[in-house]
């Protein structure tokens, strides 16, 4: 690790965004690009605070949900923006096998453990070790995890990268290491909405996503079995379709989740190198996002629980389906599933996680 980040430069800046209550102070990084583009991190979570985007006519707007101050994230936990592990998703009943022993997690999500249990990533402080803009605006921030956290096997090295890669686009690279056998399963939890973060709801926006198949879940939202096809049911968007089209239709995965919240299966393990995951536009802004993963699987969250009791940015009560979530990991329950994507990781690996946001408008 860095003893120190390099200081800002013209594309970036850092200050501090806020306190905690022992006087912890939490950094704020923005990352400047072309045409007004932006994205600013904090530390808190490493999370995506905002995203400045500029729409057809070259307006910008916000489009990730969020806080204006730290108060807002530490007071309640909504994975806004945030770097979420060690395991994102759930793992079934609190606990999994490696090599022969059981480990048991901390249950926060009915019997299941759920992106990292009550103390993850999300929940942390993290530490900036590099900024600069060479070869493009960057932010590091890292995290160590130690051996036995939540459950977790093994002391965690984990650092969280945010880069503008092109004048319109931000790329997310996620690295751990391990002392030990452990499983690791990063991702941003972003919540998007085109329009605009204050925007309306996101039910008019049109979804692609590249994937024959999905995960049906049961009511505790584990996979219920393997992959099924998508061809034939309102989880189908392997071509262009609104998001509202078909969510309120009488399907039982569809009401076990109060809407979209399930896992489509991109590829059998990690890829190499990213590819397109998947496509949202906005008719009325013209902004399109474009997701690039290089992760098996891609969770479409289509912001069910958002209640209006979340105060968000300029005091805009959340409400269901304003944002949405596509968050490139590792299928839910892998380590309980051998027939699922390996969520194993060894001392002598580096776990790698690339997804690249890629924004345009027609």
């Amino acid at each position: 690790m860095l003893a120190s980040p390099r200081p800002a430069t013209a594309a970036t800046s850092r200050a501090v965004f806020g306190r905690l209550d022992d006087g912890t102070p939490v950094e704020e990084v923005r990352l400047r690009g072309a045409r007004g583009f932006e994205a600013r991190v904090i530390g808190y979570g490493a999370a995506l605070r905002s995203l400045l985007v500029p729409d057809r006519d070259g307006r910008l707007d916000d489009v990730v949900l969020g806080h204006d101050d730290l108060a807002g994230y530490v007071s309640g936990r909504h994975y806004f923006g945030a770097s979420v592990g060690r395991y994102a998703n759930r793992v079934a009943g609190a606990s999994f096998a490696l090599d022969g022993r059981r480990y048991e997690l901390v249950a926060n999500d009915g019997p299941n453990a759920l992106h990292g249990g009550p103390a993850g990533f999300d929940r942390r402080v993290w530490t900036t070790l590099a900024l600069g803009d060479d070869p493009h605006p960057f932010v590091t921030f890292g995290l160590s995890s130690p051996d036995g956290e939540e459950g977790y096997p093994g002391a965690l090295e984990v650092e969280a990268t945010y880069a503008l890669t092109g004048p319109t686009e931000l790329t997310v690279h996620l690295t751990a290491r391990t002392s030990r056998p452990t499983i690791v399963n990063l991702t941003n939890h972003a919540y998007f909405n085109l329009g605009g973060a204050r925007g309306g709801d996101v039910l008019d926006h049109r979804l692609t996503i590249a994937a024959a198949q999905y995960l049906p879940t049961d009511a505790s939202a584990i996979p219920l079995g393997g992959p099924e096809p998508v061809a034939g049911t309102p989880f189908d968007f392997r071509t262009p379709q609104p998001i509202g089209a078909r969510i309120r239709e009488a399907d039982e995965q569809l009401r076990r989740g109060r809407g979209y919240d399930h896992n489509w299966c991109l590829a059998p393990a990690r890829l190499d190198e990213p590819r397109l995951a998947a496509r949202l536009e906005e008719p009325r802004s013209g902004r399109v996002m474009e997701l690039l993963t290089d992760q098996p699987g891609l969770q479409f969250y289509s912001g069910n629980f958002l209640d209006g009791s979340i105060p968000g940015k300029g005091g805009r009560l959340y409400r269901q389906s304003d944002a949405l979530c596509v968050e490139p990991q590792i299928w839910p329950d892998a380590p309980n599933r051998p027939d699922f994507p390996s969520a194993r990781l060894d001392p002598a690996q580096k776990y790698l996680h690339t997804s690249i946001y890629r924004f345009s408008a027609a």
